[in-house]
This record gives C-alpha cells, structure tokens and sequence, in this order.
C-alpha cells in the first residue's frame, strides 16, 4: 500500500484539514447564496469527487466559492431556486467548450486590476449583506441598498435585544477568526473558522439564546433534478446573461487560484485548459444535481498545500469526508447559529478586499488603481457582470491609450527647414495631438516631417498627414518633405 501511495500519510492529514475548514465554508455560502445549507455540501462533495479526481491542477481544491455568493443570490432571486441547477449546468457546458477550444490559457490575459476590482466589489457586497443577517435583519436587494441602509440597521440593532444578541454572536465569530492567528502553531492545525462555530453553537446552546439556526431538509431532499420548467427559462434571453457570467467569472477565478497555488508548492504546474475542462465537469454535473456553482478556492487550496498535501488524492478524501458528514450527521448542521456562518462570511469578504494591493497600484500604476476601484464601485452600485463589464472596458480604453504613445519633437535651427520627428505610434487617439503641433508651426517655413521613428501609423494618421501635407504645400506656403519607411502619399517637395 506504501509502495503504490507513497503520500497516502501526508495526503491523508491535509484532507482532513481541507475537510474542517471547508464544512463551515460550504455551508455558510449555502445560506448566504439564498438556498438549503446541504447544498452547499454537495458542491464541495463534487468538488471533491469530481473535479479532484481530473488532471489540470493537482493540489487545489474545489467547492461552493465565497466570490459568487453575490451572483447566485441575485439569479435565485430572479429566476427562483429551481432554475438554479440549470443555469450551472449550462454554465458548466461553456467552460468545458472553452476548456476543448483551448480558452483557459487566454484567461491569464485578463487584467489582474479587473480582477482584483471584482474580489474587492465581490467583499464589500457580501460584508454589507451579512452584517444584516448577522444581526438577523433583512438586508436590502440591492448592492447600494445595503451600504446606504448599514446606519438604519446599526440604529434598529441598538433598540432589539434579539437583534443585538445575534449581532453579538457575529462578531465574536470574527474576533475568534482573527485572533486564532495568534495561537500557537499547533493548535492552529484546527482551522478557526470551524472553532468559531463550534464556540458559537455551544454557547448559544449553553444559554439558550435566541439566535437563528441553519434550517435542515435532508441530503436526498434538497437534491433536485431540474425540470422541463426550470429549462424553459432558456428561452428568455435573460438567463444567458447569467449564465455566462457565472461561467467568466468562476473560470477566471479559479484559474487565478490556480496560479496563485502554483507559487506555493514545487510541484507540476497547472495546465489551464485541462483545469478549465475539470471545473466545466465539476459545474455540469452540480447542475444536474441542482447546486451551487463551484470554482477553486484559494482559502481551501492554500490550506491543503500548507497542511503537506502532495497529490490530488487529498482534495478526493476531502470530499468523501464531506459525503460521509452530510450522510451521517445532517442534523448537526441545524445547531449552527446563522450569525456565526455570517461572521466567517463577513471575514471571507474583508479578505477579498486587496488593501495592500491597491496602495503599491497607486504608487506605481496609478491608472490601474483606478480600474480596480471603478470596478469595485460599480458592482456595488449595478451588479456583478455589468461591473465587471465596466472595468473590463476601461482596462480596454486604458491599454489602447497606453499604446498609442506617441513623441513629437520639434527642432527648429533658425535657418533652414523646421524638422518634426515623430515617433511611437500614430493612432487616431492621438491624432488632435498630432494636428496641433503640426498646424502650429509657421505657415512661411519649409518643413521636414520625419516618419521614420514610427512602429505603427494607422489610416486615420496617414490620412490626416496627407491633408495637411497638401494644405501646407499651397501656392501660398512652404513645401512640406515628409521622409518615411513607408513613404505618405500626396506630398509636394
């Protein structure tokens, strides 16, 4: 058995640490994303199963991702929990598409500001939101709503004993997250979240305090198989907007995860389109079961990798522990306090937001800080896909203007023709710029334009040159000699 496992020993610890930290995790996006607390379990079941039996990434894992918790809760909102399971099957379908036409590479393309500004948008909504359920209030749909509406809430907490109590369960969930940090090491080999919980529950219990807990239905009752209802919401056009950004927005964040993980372990690399196809399997088959979308979590990878993880067969055992759990012991599940599971979730979302990230972007790229607050903002203040929409433009805007850089340099001797050299690149966004220094020169001069310097000059530049290349060469004015590569027609000498 050794021989034929070598790791089995260090895989075997990792996965069961994978295993605690992810049970709190899977269950505490379950709840937030608006849908039974088991079916967040099964995700990270399938993640396990699934997905981690597939090549791609050997050492990430798999399962129910705090990132998507906004987008699930608005398409459950909109088309109901039913359709669910077919908007993450369909989404799944598309990644293994990509995954076969050899799209996961071209996803390390994506402007990592973008990306960054989605995480940060992602944590604020979902902090926002879960401070209401922390203090078992009713938050506001929208992601504005909640950010305008924390004051009121804070306001109604004060004046509830019921209210404050929960809200007080919360905060100590986050008190004992942060401050586990501090324990020493091997006592951090419990993952804090999940004593956080088990602190929470014992002393909700013990005091019999008035606080929600998760509401149970079984692992065989919350399973369902979407219908022929559920898929006739495909003929609306907009379940595809959803599904398409479930399907962007899970690869992408997963095959950032992956990249990130690859730095934390000497290992095979990730073969992105083979991770891709394994997320597109794990995706199509939680649909068909009528889950929650998965992708690869960094928090569940990263703890793998620490705990001495050396194959996949870590993330399997990880999901069998799960199976095991929601098969033996669903009832435990309804002594967990809901503000506890709010608290992890408020914790995920503080560290999505990338504080140290920002400061260095803002130093050094300033315009790419810019995007990754735009972006942040405008998922808060419209949606997830239109502010990633949104960000993704600008990034666009931004490269383009970068590229078309362009120097002019005016030497002028006093005798003799001005000489202008241009070089970079002449596109039409710098085209005004272009005009301006040339219409500005002396009208009773000859001038020399140099082109020669140029890497790229585009037809609207060329055209534009021409112009005024025959407008200055008038009866009434100074010949123009343009020199170039590639000379521009219609010049008088």
């Amino acid at each position: 058995m050794t021989s034929r496992f070598p790791h089995l020993r260090e895989d075997f610890a990792a996965s069961v640490v994978v295993f605690l930290v992810a049970v709190p995790l899977c269950v505490g996006v379950a709840v937030a994303s608006g849908v039974p607390a088991e079916l967040g379990l099964v995700t990270g079941i399938v993640g396990g199963l699934v997905t981690g039996l597939m090549p791609g990434s050997s050492l990430q894992v798999s399962g129910p991702a705090a990132g998507l918790t906004v987008l699930v809760f608005e398409a459950v909102s909109e088309f109901g929990v039913a359709a669910l399971g077919v908007i993450v099957l369909m989404a799944g379908l598309l990644q293994l598409v990509m995954g076969l036409l050899g799209v996961g590479r071209w996803f390390r393309a994506i402007s990592v500001s973008v990306v960054e500004g989605m995480l940060c948008g992602i944590g604020l909504v979902i902090i926002a939101g879960q401070i209401y359920a922390a203090a078992g209030l009713k938050a506001p749909e929208t992601g504005i709503g909640k950010v305008a509406g924390l004051p009121g809430a804070f306001t109604d907490a004060l004046g509830n004993t019921e209210a404050l109590t929960s809200l007080a369960i919360g905060v100590g969930t986050v008190a004992v997250i942060v401050l586990w940090k501090k324990m020493p090491k091997a006592v951090r080999s419990v993952p804090g979240a999940l004593v956080a919980v088990l602190l929470a529950t014992l002393v909700s219990l013990v005091f019999r305090l008035p606080v929600a807990t998760v509401e149970v239905e079984g692992l065989l009752g919350v399973i369902q198989p979407p219908g022929a209802d559920a898929f006739g919401e495909l003929a609306g056009p907009a379940v595809w907007g959803t599904i398409v950004a479930f399907a962007l927005i899970a690869s992408a964040e997963s095959l950032f995860s992956a990249a990130a993980v690859d730095r934390l372990h000497d290992g095979p690399r990730t073969q992105y389109d083979k991770e891709m196809i394994a997320q597109g399997a794990g995706n199509t088959v939680c649909g068909v079961l009528g889950a929650l979308p998965m992708t690869a979590v960094i928090v569940r990878s990263s703890a793998n990798v620490n705990a001495g993880a050396r194959t996949k067969a870590s993330r399997v055992l990880h999901g069998v522990w799960l199976l095991l759990f929601a098969a033996a012991l669903p009832s435990a599940l309804a002594l967990i306090p809901l503000p506890a599971l709010a608290g992890i979730l408020v914790h995920a979302g503080w560290k999505l937001i990338p504080f140290r990230q920002v400061v260095g972007l803002w130093r050094g790229h300033r315009g790419e800080a810019v995007i990754l607050v735009v972006t942040a903002v405008s998922i808060v203040a419209v949606n997830m896909f239109e502010g990633v929409l949104i960000g993704f433009a600008l990034a666009v805007i931004k490269t383009a203007w970068q590229a078309s850089h362009l120097k002019t340099e005016v030497i002028d001797k006093g005798a003799g023709p001005i000489q202008v050299h241009l070089s970079g690149n002449a596109t039409f966004l710098r085209l005004p710029k272009i005009l301006d220094s040339l219409e500005a020169l002396p009208q009773d001069r000859p001038i020399e334009v140099d082109l020669s310097g140029l890497h790229h000059l585009d037809h609207a530049c060329r055209t534009a040159l021409e112009n005024w290349a025959q407008r200055h060469s008038g009866a009434d004015t100074e010949p123009v000699k343009v020199k170039s590569a590639e000379p521009v027609r219609a010049t008088a000498q």
